[in-house]
């Protein structure tokens, strides 16, 4: 059960309303579980509102890559509402199953894609070590280009926040069967 209490848009503050309404306007087309907690400052659900769109829609990196990047914080975090919602993303978006299964198991996975090793290594050492290597960093800007890296760390920031957020106030859906050990 949530430590906090996720409002029905009736309960809503007029503020809280509309930044509800302004996210479920939005690509996303729903609220997101992190923003039931966020709603209680309206100013900071706003904001990290329009960052999620933003990372989860509109950076250069292919779906297929910023998927893995997810996965990486949401198994780094044990997050298990974002590791289910972001795993079934990540195979819509081409993401071998074996390169999943090997994440959820805490191994280092085989890749085939260069793109994809590189990813996996840098989101795994910023999230391990707190920072990357001046090998790893060279290495994933020519995989991906300075944008990439950039937008990279927005996406690893902006899904540890939403882990940080699911697990402190313990957001899980109904029926929701954990698959994180």
């Amino acid at each position: 059960m949530a430590r906090i209490k996720i409002r029905t848009p009736d309960e809503m503050t007029q503020e809280q309303r509309r930044v509800y309404d302004d996210t479920v306007r939005g690509r996303r087309g729903r609220m997101p579980a992190p923003l039931a907690a966020w709603l209680e400052s309206p100013v900071l659900a706003d904001r990290a509102q329009k960052l999620g769109e933003f990372v989860r829609y509109e950076t250069s990196l292919p779906p297929r890559l910023s998927e893995l990047a997810i996965l990486v914080v949401a198994r780094h975090w044990t997050a298990q509402f974002e590791w289910s919602a972001h795993k079934a993303e990540a195979l819509k978006a081409g993401l071998a199953q074996e390169i999943i299964e090997d994440i959820a198991a805490r191994r280092t996975p085989r890749f085939q894609h260069e793109d994809e090793r590189a990813i996996y290594e840098f989101s795994a050492s910023l999230n391990q070590r707190q920072k990357v290597s001046d090998e790893l960093y060279r290495a994933t800007a020519e995989r991906i280009g300075l944008p990439g890296v950039v937008e990279l760390v927005g996406i690893l920031g902006y899904y540890t926040l939403i882990s940080m957020t699911l697990n402190a106030f313990e957001i899980e859906p109904e029926g929701h069967n954990p698959e994180l050990s």
